[in-house]
C-alpha cells in the first residue's frame, strides 16, 4: 500500500484482545511494506558496517606501500559510499510509508468503530481518551511501525558484523562477539520502571486533556457562574502533576541513554587496549587493529536502534491498548440487521416503558428524571443502552403481539384525551415483559418491527434522534443541513420552522457575499449561543424528515416567545409525520396531540397537557415545579372550595383561564 492508494478499501477486521495482540495484528497486515524497508535497511546498515573493512585496507595498503590496493580501497569506500546514501534514502522512505499507512488503517478502524457505536461511545469511553486515541496515540503506534523494520535491519547488521570479525580476526572478533550482545541486553532492567513512569505521565496527560477539553465545553456556563479560576486552578494543578511525572520519565531514558554511551566506550577501551597488545606481539596487522575498531565505533550506529524501538514499543503499548480498548467495543444489535433493508412505517412503541407514538401525531412525552428521558431518547432511537444486553429474538414476537395490542388500544381510545391513564402503564401485565428476561429488553417497535432487526442505515433512516445536547460540525451552514434526507424539506423550510432568522441575519453578516448559507460555522457551533445552536440542530434534523423524529429537549436554550414559534412550526412542518418531544416545557405540551407521563420508568398517565395539569399531580409537580408543600395546599383547597390563601375557589372554568393568562403572559 502507497500513501497516494489511501484510504485502505477494507482497514481489516483487527484483534483488538489487548494491545501487544493488536500491534502484532498490525504489523502482520504491513508485512509487505515491512519486507522493503527491511530490505533497504540491511542495504543502508550493511554499508555503513562495511566502511571499516575499506578503510582498514586503504590504511595497509599505505603501510605496505601498495599504490594498486589503495586504489582499489578507494574504489571500494566510494561504491560503499553510493549503496549507503541509496539505501538511506529508501530506508527513510518506505520507513515513514509505513508509519503513515499503519496510522491511516488505525485512523479508519477508529472512525468505523465510531460510525458503528453512535452516541453509544462517549457512554462507554471518555471524550477525552477518544481525542487522546484518535491523535496522539495513532501517531504513537505509528512511530513503533516505522521503528520496526529499522531495529530488524540494525539486529541483522549487528549479527553479520560480529560473525565477519570472529572470522576476520578471532582474537579480538570474539571480544566483540561477546561484547555485543551484553550491550543490547543491559538496558533490559531499566525498561519495565521507564514503561511505569511514562504510562503514568500519559495517564496523567490524558486526565489533563479530558479536564480542559471540558472546561472549553462548558466555557460559557463557567462565566456565567464565576467559576473559571476554579477549573483553571484545577488545570493547573493536573498540568504540573504532567510536567512532574514526564521529568521523571525523562529522568529514566535519559539514564538508558548514557548506559548505551558508557557500555559502547567501554567495550571499546578494551578491543583497543588488547588489539595494541595483540599488534605488539604481531600477531595482528596495523590494518586488522583499524579495522575491528572502526567496527566496534561504527556499530554503536545500529545499536541505537535497540534504544529506539525500546522507547517506540513502552510509548506505543498503552496506545495501542486504549486502542484496542476502544475497537473492542460491540453494539448490542448487529448493524446487518435479520429483515430486509427496508424502512418500517406506523406506530412508535416501547414495550419496557409502555410508550406508544401513534403515527402522523404529535407526542410529547414527561419524564421526572433527565437521565431517563436522555435514556428513553436513545431506546426509541434504537441506540441500546449498557443495560439493553443479551439477546432479543426470544422476545420479538412478545414484543410485536405487545405493539398490536397497544395499537388497537389508542384506535379504541381516540386521541387518549378522554382518560387520564394508559393502559400500558407498565403495572405488568405487559406480555412484553413477561416473555423478556431480566437481562435482555425487548427492542423499540416501528410499524411492529424490532428496530433492532432491520439493518443499522434502515434503522438510522427510520427513526432520527437528536439529543439534547446536538453537536454542530465545522464548515458552512450549506454544508451543516446538507445531510441524507427523503428531499420534502427544503432547508429554507426547516429553517423557518425553527425559527432561525436571526441566525441567518447574524451569519449573513459573517458572509463575504452576505448569504447566511456560505457562513462558517466554528467547530461545535462556539460563536453561537445555546439557543441559536438548538435552532440550528433542529433544522438539521427537520430536513432530514424522518418517518419518525424523537426529540429530546429541543428547546430548553429557547426564550418562550421563540419556544412558541417553534413549537407551531413543528407541529405544521411535521404534519403526518411520527414526531416525539421530550420535554416538560408547557408551551410545547400544549400543542402537542398526545401527551405522555412516564413516571419511574413506565407510562403512567396519558392525555391532554391542561387535562394532566388538572387531574395528575406528578404531572402538575414536573411541568410547575409544583413543591410538595404547595401540592398538599392545593389539594386541600380544591376539596374545601377555596384558594390556597382562603379565598373562594375559581372552579375549572377560573383555573382554565388563569392558565391562558399565564401562558400568554
Amino acid at each position: 500500500m502507497q500513501i497516494h492508494d489511501l484510504p485502505y478499501p477494507d482497514p481489516g477486521l483487527p484483534d483488538a484482545r489487548s494491545g501487544p495482540r493488536f500491534l502484532l495484528w498490525l504489523g502482520r497486515n504491513q508485512l509487505g511494506g515491512q519486507l522493503k524497508s527491511l530490505c533497504w535497511g540491511l542495504l543502508h546498515f550493511l554499508s555503513v558496517a562495511s566502511l571499516p573493512y575499506g578503510v582498514g585496507f586503504a590504511v595497509q595498503a599505505v603501510v605496505d606501500g601498495s599504490g594498486s590496493r589503495l586504489a582499489l580501497a578507494g574504489g571500494l569506500i566510494l561504491l560503499l559510499g553510493a549503496a549507503l546514501a541509496l539505501g538511506d534514502t529508501m530506508l527513510h522512505r518506505t520507513a515513514v510509508t509505513n508509519w503513515i499507512t499503519a496510522a491511516a488503517r488505525v485512523q479508519q478502524l477508529l472512525a468505523r468503530r465510531t460510525a458503528a457505536l453512535g452516541a453509544a461511545l462517549t457512554r462507554r469511553v471518555a471524550a477525552g481518551e477518544v481525542v487522546a486515541v484518535s491523535t496522539g496515540d495513532v501517531e504513537k503506534i505509528g512511530w513503533f511501525v516505522e521503528a520496526l523494520s529499522r531495529f530488524a535491519a540494525a539486529a541483522v547488521t549487528v549479527v553479520v558484523v560480529c560473525v565477519g570479525l570472529v572470522l576476520y580476526q578471532p582474537a579480538l572478533g570474539i571480544v566483540v562477539a561477546v561484547g555485543m550482545p551484553v550491550l543490547a541486553l543491559a538496558v533490559l532492567p531499566l525498561l519495565p520502571r521507564a514503561t511505569r513512569r511514562a504510562d503514568q505521565q500519559r495517564e496523567k496527560a490524558g486526565r489533563a486533556t479530558e479536564l480542559a477539553s471540558d472546561t472549553v465545553a462548558g466555557l460559557r456556563v463557567l462565566r456565567g457562574i464565576g467559576g473559571e479560576e476554579l477549573f483553571l486552578d484545577r488545570y493547573r494543578r493536573a498540568s504540573q502533576e504532567v510536567r512532574t511525572a514526564a521529568v521523571r520519565s525523562a529522568r529514566m531514558w535519559s539514564l538508558i541513554s548514557a548506559v548505551q554511551v558508557l557500555l559502547p566506550g567501554l567495550l571499546l577501551i578494551a578491543v583497543v587496549w588488547y588489539g595494541i597488545e595483540l599488534a605488539r606481539q604481531g600477531r595482528i596487522t596495523v590494518g586488522e587493529l583499524v579495522t575491528v575498531y572502526s567496527a566496534v565505533m561504527i556499530l554503536n550506529y545500529p545499536l541505537r536502534h535497540f534504544e529506539e524501538i525500546a522507547m517506540a514499543y513502552s510509548f506505543s503499548r498503552p496506545s495501542a491498548q486504549r486502542a484496542a480498548r476502544v475497537l473492542s467495543l460491540e453494539r448490542v444489535t448487529e448493524p446487518g440487521g435479520l429483515r430486509a433493508a427496508e424502512a418500517p412505517a406506523g406506530d412508535l412503541y416501547d414495550p419496557v416503558t409502555g410508550l406508544l407514538a401513534p403515527a402522523g401525531r404529535l407526542t410529547a412525552v414527561v419524564c421526572g428524571d433527565p437521565d431517563l428521558a436522555g435514556r428513553l431518547a436513545d431506546r426509541l432511537g434504537g441506540h441500546p443502552t449498557d443495560a439493553d444486553t443479551g439477546t432479543r429474538s426470544a422476545s420479538a414476537s412478545a414484543s410485536a403481539s405487545a405493539s398490536a395490542s397497544a395499537s388497537a388500544s389508542a384506535s379504541a381510545s381516540g386521541d387518549g384525551s378522554g382518560s387520564g391513564s394508559d393502559s400500558h402503564s407498565g403495572s405488568g401485565s405487559d406480555p412484553a415483559k413477561a416473555a423478556t428476561p431480566v437481562t435482555a429488553l425487548p427492542s423499540v417497535l416501528l410499524g411492529g418491527v424490532p428496530l433492532d432487526e432491520l439493518p443499522l442505515d434502515t434503522a438510522r433512516t427510520a427513526v432520527l434522534v437528536q439529543d439534547k445536547d446536538p453537536v454542530l460540525l465545522s464548515g458552512t451552514l450549506a454544508e451543516l443541513l446538507d445531510v441524507p434526507s427523503s428531499g420534502s424539506v427544503r432547508p429554507a423550510a426547516a429553517l423557518a420552522a425553527a425559527q432561525c432568522a436571526d441566525v441567518l441575519d447574524a451569519l449573513s453578516q459573517a458572509s463575504l457575499d452576505d448569504d447566511p448559507m456560505n457562513a462558517r460555522i466554528t467547530e461545535r457551533g462556539r460563536s453561537l449561543s445555546g439557543g441559536q445552536r438548538q435552532r440550528l440542530a433542529l433544522a438539521r434534523s427537520l430536513v432530514t424528515d424522518p418517518e419518525a423524529l424523537v426529540l429530546d429537549e429541543p428547546t430548553s436554550a429557547v426564550d418562550s416567545h421563540t419556544e412558541a414559534r417553534i413549537a407551531e412550526g413543528l407541529r405544521a412542518l411535521r404534519s403526518g409525520r411520527t414526531t416525539v418531544v421530550l420535554t416538560s416545557s408547557p408551551l410545547l405540551l400544549d400543542r402537542a396531540d398526545r401527551v405522555v407521563l412516564v413516571h419511574e420508568g413506565t407510562v403512567a398517565a396519558v392525555g391532554e397537557h391542561r387535562e394532566l395539569v388538572l387531574n395528575e399531580p406528578r404531572y402538575r409537580a414536573v411541568v410547575t415545579r409544583e413543591t410538595d408543600e404547595e401540592a398538599a395546599s392545593a389539594a386541600l383547597s380544591r376539596n374545601a372550595g377555596t384558594s390556597p390563601h382562603g379565598e373562594p375557589g375559581l372552579g375549572d372554568a377560573g383555573i382554565e383561564e388563569l392558565t391562558e393568562i399565564e401562558e400568554t403572559a
